[in-house]
């Protein structure tokens, strides 16, 4: 995956204890996406897809009383190339026309070193299956020592396209497509 450029990490979710009780997060769209791998004839191309919404509740004291809902916008993924685009949009693949959002319902949070592991279950072209994702929470850069009401949250993960019948042109485009997925959040309590 190319490299983004985040904010300097601080703490990370295992050594942000400093807050009392659970926060709820809103999403800032306009600086949040999920990026996606694929392999397209045996070449790594990487593709976005804007998050519409994301709801998020972190107690740094109990994380596994943390809870996310997030949806996307299926139907804005772009790829850097248009054919790809369009086909990774058609019937055979995302059918973005009749399945335009992919949802994602955390079940449940654990802490571990460095982050927090995520199971929850993903929604894309009305099928719903188990997903696992990785999470770094980081503070903004500039921000003052203990203000964790903005954040970036990075997530990680993979998909099997096919576990969703999202099986169109399996000779051209691998099955497993990676995920990064970079949050900005303000608190909203």
């Amino acid at each position: 995956m190319r490299p983004l450029l985040l904010a300097l990490p601080v703490f990370c979710l295992t050594t942000l204890a400093a807050a009392a009780a659970p926060r709820s997060y809103a999403l800032d769209p306009s600086q949040s996406r999920v990026e996606f791998t694929y392999t397209l004839s045996g070449k790594d191309d990487t593709g976005t897809m804007p998050i519409t919404r994301a709801d998020l509740v972190i107690d740094f004291d109990n994380v596994s009383a943390s809870t996310a809902q997030v949806t996307l916008n299926a139907a804005g993924a772009k790829t850097g190339y248009f054919f790809a685009t369009d086909a990774l949009k058609s019937s055979s693949v995302l059918d973005t026309a009749d399945y335009p959002q992919i949802t994602f319902v955390s079940r449940q949070v654990t802490s571990r070193p460095g982050g927090a592991r995520i199971e929850g279950n993903v929604t894309v072209r009305g099928v719903t299956r188990p997903m696992v994702l990785d999470a770094k929470i980081y503070r903004r850069q500039g921000s003052e020592a203990g203000d964790i009401s903005r954040l970036t949250v990075m997530l990680t993960g993979e998909i099997a396209r096919s576990q969703f019948g999202a099986t169109g042109y399996p000779d051209l485009v691998a099955d497993t497509v990676e995920l990064r997925i970079i949050a900005r959040l303000v608190a909203t309590n």
